[in-house]
């Protein structure tokens, strides 16, 4: 005897409105995927500038609007300090490679020089004036258009930016009054048990902001001091880009470390050497003294919940998902042990 199950229009309705919903919401996001990584930028650089913010205010600054406009002026002021002292640097150090260019390719053509066995071995020159010949270059660098690329980029950099500037803003002016609206929207009873959530996610995510911003500031500024000790060139610019890379959680300082270590390489063999035991030295101290100084009773995360998370922000945001992964995963751990610790509270009242 054949069973036949009947479903409710109800429930077929319901699950067809859910479909939909969850599709108008893809593409929603597709759409408005430059609006959503603004957003999240901006998110980060508030919950970075936000101490500030709280000590002007408890420091006798009383209008947080005030407050708001002081920090991001510092902040402004101390890129605009940064900037002086490194960019004329960074310039002369990126003029000087353009300038050292030719004759690194003259000996890379000649097979002489540290790069000769590029040419020697692997006949590097030939198999690109081939490609050349063939028109790859153009296909490869779409030189018919690059000019109207790089205004875009330029343009959409300046909009990106200033986009970022004033969302940071408003979200430093607004950010109290929206979660104290949020929380107004809970039961009475149930606000006291979210606001300590929302606090723990706010230390979780702010913790690690600011702190990874202050750890690859300082291996930054190690790295282009030892760069200078040893005489090689671009160490200013090699450091900026050893800055950079280390906001990347778990490869990122691993990618900083050999491209630094390459060009000491073909400064000399000892600078060479020495940076790679710098970097195994600094490796050590960041992991060991550093960083749990700094993410201290902040991002309390595996290091197999730390690679997941990176993976998989990755593959979803790239570079941006990577830096988001580990606040994000954060948030999610400090939302779990709420619920079991809920769970477990529940389940303890009937038994006493």
């Amino acid at each position: 005897m054949e069973r036949v199950v009947r479903f409710p229009v109800r429930t077929i309705l319901t699950v067809l409105g859910l479909i939909v919903a969850v599709w108008v919401l893809i593409h929603v996001v597709v759409i408005a995927r430059s609006v959503i990584v603004y957003v999240l930028i901006a998110i980060f650089l508030t919950l970075a500038i936000n101490p500030l913010v709280a000590w002007l205010m408890r420091r006798g600054v009383h209008s947080r609007g005030l407050a708001s406009a002081t920090a991001c002026l510092l902040v402004l002021i101390g890129i605009a300090a940064i900037g002086y002292a490194f960019i004329p640097t960074l310039i002369d150090n990126v003029n000087n490679f353009v300038d050292a260019v030719p004759g690194y390719v003259h000996d890379l053509t000649k097979g002489r020089g540290r790069l000769g066995f590029l040419e020697t071995k692997y006949h590097v020159v030939e198999r690109l004036d081939h490609y050349v010949k063939h028109g790859g270059a153009k296909k490869l660098l779409g030189l018919s258009g690059a000019a109207i690329s790089v205004t875009k980029g330029v343009l959409n950099f300046i909009i990106g930016s200033v986009t970022v500037a004033f969302l940071t803003f408003f979200m430093l002016l607004e950010g109290p009054d929206w979660m104290e609206r949020l929380y107004g929207l809970l039961p009475p009873e149930a606000q006291p048990r979210w606001r300590a959530v929302g606090h723990g996610i706010y230390r979780q995510v702010g913790g690690y902001v600011t702190g990874n911003l202050a750890i690859s500031l300082i291996a930054g500024s190690l790295t282009t001091f030892a760069l200078l000790l040893l005489g090689v060139p671009f160490a200013v610019a090699l450091g900026l880009l050893v800055g950079l890379l280390d906001l990347i959680p778990l490869v990122g300082a691993t990618i900083a470390a050999i491209i630094v270590c390459s060009v000491a390489f073909l400064h000399s063999v000892p600078a060479g050497i020495v940076m790679i035991v710098f970097f195994v030295v600094y490796q050590q101290f960041e992991n060991h003294v550093l960083q749990p100084l700094v993410y201290h009773r902040t991002v309390a995360l595996s290091p197999l919940a730390i690679l997941v998370a990176v993976l998989v922000g990755a593959e979803l945001a790239g570079v941006l998902g990577a830096l988001a992964a580990i606040p994000v995963a954060g948030a999610i751990q400090v939302l779990i042990v709420d619920f079991l610790r809920a769970r477990r509270e529940r389940t303890i009242e009937p038994a006493t």
